[in-house]
Order: C-alpha cells, then structure tokens, then sequence
C-alpha cells in the first residue's frame, strides 16, 4: 500500500498517503505507531484503531479527518472542504470518532473508536476520509531560552503525523482490475519497474503485487497496500527496485495483484509479459 501527499509540516512524515496506500500493518511517524492503517466498514459494525508511544516521552496527539484524491500517479492530494464533492462531504458527516485528543505515556496504548451515523438515506457507494494523527509538540519551558541570545530566536519544532484512509461501503458494491503496459525503467531514484493499474466498478482495489517467473514460486519482488480509489479508473505504479532485484527482473514474468490477506488473498488479475 503508506504517497499519496505531505503537508507543510517539518517534517510531515512516513504519512500512510505519500505512499499512496502501501501500508503495512502497523507505521510509525515519528514515535507514533498505529495499527491498523486501513479501515473499512460496511455500517454492521464500528471499528478501532490503536494508538502506541513507542517513544520514551509522553507525547499528545490530535485526531481529525480529512479529504484526499488520488492523482494519475497514485499520490493522495489534499483537498479543500469548498472544493469538495457532496460524495466527499457525505463521508466527513458520518464518520464518528473519540477521543479526539490523546496524551500517550510511552508505550501505552489508547483506542480510537470509529462508528457511522446512520446510512439509509445515502445513496449505494463508496465513501471516504483520511483519518489524521498529528503531534502537538511541546511548550518550550520559561526559561529556557539561551539567556545571552540577543534578537528573534526562530526554533523549528518537528510535526508528525500519520494519515489512514476510513473507508465506507454502501450497498452490493463491486470492482476488476487489469494490469498494462508494463516496463523497466529509470527515475530520478532508480530503476523502477513501471505498470499501469486500471479500475472497473463502483469502489476501490487494495492488494499487494507479486512478480513472479512462470513456473517459480519463488517471487522477484513483492510490494503490498496498492489501491485505486473509486476517483481513478487507472493510475500509474512505480515500484523501486534495488540493484540486485533490478538485476533479475528482465525477461518473461507472471506481474499477479492479489486482494489483501485478510481480505481472503484472492487474485485479482495478472499480466504475463517480457520485461528488457
């Protein structure tokens, strides 16, 4: 799957949107770790997510939800409540929280509870919010400032945040999705093994790739927590690709996205190509 994607916070980091999705089952921003880093519901039932200070201070953290769209190059941009669609805006009104503000001794868990309002009156679909949990950092202390210094003083405070994306589904909702036009190529990072993700249907994919030779079950590579929200009906993908996996990559692979494991591991569809 976390890329969608940073806001203007120094640093804003390890955010579940700048990786767009590529989420594992717990992240750390900061020290902040939080588990899980998807959320789906279905209005049958709420759901919890668990908050750990895995650092060695007490730290407080403000819970808030957000708007993000994903670009054609699967980044999550921030999206103003005035530029919102009524879709978007229905998501922000049903989603249901607390607390909203937590103060964490270190490595002491807190649960975030998330619930729906009720739904009948919403039409069938998919709907979502990004889920945000920043740090609020710290008072500097009275006097504790060099009492020698002469003129402005600017200290910079690091701001860390993590974002999820919350999730609803309305209705019987379905999807496909196809791989195309697969290759090798070089960015300003590397060598990255390139595709295009296309979408069908009425809500997202989530699952993770596997590239695999025909016949081996070994794989070359694999990278979970890529999505395509319901905002997209393709998006580009761009693997990295250390230099000794790079090494192994050109000739015929079997390129296979697979559903999530707790959502049953399915495959969802598969691309045989040679790569050069």
């Amino acid at each position: 799957m976390l890329s969608h994607a940073c806001r203007a916070l120094l640093p804003f980091a390890v955010s579940a949107s700048l990786l767009a999705g590529m989420a594992a089952p717990a992240q750390a921003a900061g020290d902040l770790l939080v588990a899980p880093t998807r959320i789906v519901l279905d209005g049958r039932r709420g759901a919890e997510v668990i908050l750990n200070n895995i650092g060695s201070e007490e730290a407080t953290y403000r819970i808030s939800l957000e708007l993000r769209r994903m670009n054609d190059i699967g980044r999550l941009e921030d999206i103003l409540p005035e530029n919102a669609t009524e879709q978007e805006k229905a998501a922000l009104e049903m989603i249901r929280f607390a607390p909203r503000r937590v103060t964490l001794p270190p490595n002491q868990p807190q649960s975030i509870r998330i619930g729906l309002q009720p739904t009948e009156n919403l039409p069938d679909g998919e709907y979502r919010a990004h889920m945000l949990f920043r740090a609020i950092p710290k008072t500097p202390e009275a006097g504790s400032e060099d009492p020698d210094a002469n003129g402005l003083k600017i200290n910079l405070i690091p701001i860390y945040g993590v974002t999820i994306p919350v999730i609803v589904r309305k209705g019987e909702l379905k999807a496909t999705a196809a791989i195309a036009n697969a290759a090798l190529m070089q960015n300003d990072q590397g060598k990255v093994l390139h595709f295009d993700l296309q979408r069908q249907g009425d809500r997202s994919v989530f699952g993770e790739v596997h590239v695999t030779r025909p016949g081996v079950a070994e794989p070359l590579l694999v990278v979970k927590g890529i999505a395509v929200y319901p905002e997209r009906n393709t998006r580009a993908v761009e693997l990295p690709l250390d230099a000794a996996t790079a090494a192994k990559m050109p000739g015929e692979v079997l390129i296979s996205y697979y559903e999530a494991p707790e959502a049953g591991g399915g495959l969802i569809t598969q691309l045989r190509t040679v790569l050069r």
